[in-house]
């Protein structure tokens, strides 16, 4: 007969090592009777006799001393592979899987090139998704997202910074339609924005709420293209602050909204949160983000 509680044979080495039921609960922390008990099941498992009663103490039977060597090997075996496993977490090498949104990439890169030459042996992976990758099933180690704080149980979030956003055009555009006078004064200028609806997402739900729908002449599903239909002249495009500042092609029309903030969260999950790679590579990022201007972005 298998045996189904492997928790058992645990009991049963202890009780071999101390020579009795109450060395082993002493070293168990547990009862007397729950070692009791665990033998029992586990002679009546297996249908035989792992040890004579004395009243000395407990001595195995020869069934229980070929049990007991057994399980002194598994227990050797696990401990080693424990300890190569808690190693690997703590190596600098291996693949770092980071998650976050396509249009923080070209901002991201220079954070991950800073860190990759600082670590040359940890291999890095982004993967570029709206959907949030389930960190739980190791789809990801660090999430790196902007929007509302995740709330997934088990998830440790921390806020990298508050990102300003603010609608920016080309020099052609100006030229062409003039410039914003503010977010009241819309008339006669064209405007970029998101295909679905998006209350979450502040300047997207300005646009919703505020421009008429024959002034939005562009739509996309992503954020990424928001930048080249600026650029382009095809309207004026909300952009995040950080990513707009480094093309000198484009021109912010306003200070940007307090109210178009959008937080940026630095998201681990609670299994991998200690290791050594995921502790350095967020301390790279807060390093690198603690750097950016107050008209970029606010850091905590």
């Amino acid at each position: 007969m298998a045996v189904k509680d492997w928790n058992n044979l645990h009991y049963a080495l202890a009780v071999a090592r101390a020579g009795t039921l109450s060395g082993a609960a002493l070293e168990l922390e547990v009862s007397h009777t729950t070692v009791l008990r665990r033998i029992d099941t586990l002679e009546k498992a297996l249908k035989t006799r792992l040890f004579h009663r004395h009243a000395r103490g407990y001595i195995p039977t020869e069934a229980g001393r070929m049990l007991m060597s057994a399980a002194e090997n598994m227990q050797d075996q696990l401990d080693q592979l424990v300890g190569r496993v808690q190693g690997v977490d703590e190596e600098l090498r291996g693949t770092l899987i980071i998650t976050t949104v396509n249009n923080l990439i070209p901002q991201l890169m220079p954070i991950v090139r800073g860190f990759q030459q600082r670590y040359p042996q940890v291999r890095l992976q982004i993967v570029a998704d709206r959907r949030h990758l389930r960190l739980e099933h190791g789809e990801a180690h660090i999430g790196i997202r902007p929007g509302a704080r995740p709330t997934a149980p088990d998830y440790v979030v921390q806020l990298g910074a508050s990102l300003q956003h603010s609608l920016y055009a080309s020099k052609d555009y100006v030229r062409e339609c003039g410039p914003l006078e503010s977010l009241e004064n819309i008339e006669g200028h064209r405007f970029a924005s998101a295909i679905e609806e998006m209350a979450f997402v502040p300047f997207i739900d300005w646009i919703a709420r505020s421009v008429p729908d024959e002034q939005v002449v562009f739509r996309c599903n992503e954020f990424g293209p928001f930048a080249d239909a600026a650029l382009q002249g095809v309207g004026l495009a909300p952009l995040h602050c950080w990513g707009a500042a480094s093309n000198p092609g484009l021109l912010q029309m306003l200070p940007p909204p307090e109210s178009w903030r959008i937080d940026l969260w630095l998201i681990t999950h609670r299994d991998m949160h200690r290791t050594r790679k995921v502790q350095l590579f967020l301390q790279w990022i807060k390093q690198e983000l603690s750097k950016l201007p107050p008209e970029i972005a606010l850091v905590p």
